[in-house]
């Protein structure tokens, strides 16, 4: 599954239920790929992220930037594991998570 540039665009409900709803769509060892900005320790990454988290939260104040943490502990309550993260253009991420094979999760 990829999924570009959405999670800052949904509320945190709809982030939620992306992430309860995936293992009943990926099979074990499927891999989730997610890209855009991403906050990390509750903090942005650059001026540009801040600024452009205050523009999605004037559009809807449901919107906004997620923090990297919440975000991998919604995927590992889904039974993914996290395989990489990659810094990408335009202070945006690529977030791949594997989902765990069945007999593996801990």
């Amino acid at each position: 599954v990829f999924t570009a540039n959405t999670l800052h665009i949904m509320s945190w409900p709809e982030v939620e239920r992306l992430f309860a709803l995936l293992p009943s769509l990926m099979t074990p060892g499927a891999l989730l790929c997610c890209y855009g900005p991403f906050n990390y320790g509750g903090r942005f990454t650059s001026a540009s992220n801040a600024q452009f988290d205050a523009a999605l939260k004037l559009d809807d104040p449901r919107r906004g930037i997620r923090d990297i943490e919440a975000v991998d502990a919604l995927a590992r309550d889904a039974g993914f594991v996290l395989v990489e993260d990659i810094e990408m253009p335009a202070n945006n991420r690529c977030i791949t998570w594997r989902r765990e094979r069945l007999g593996n999760r801990a």
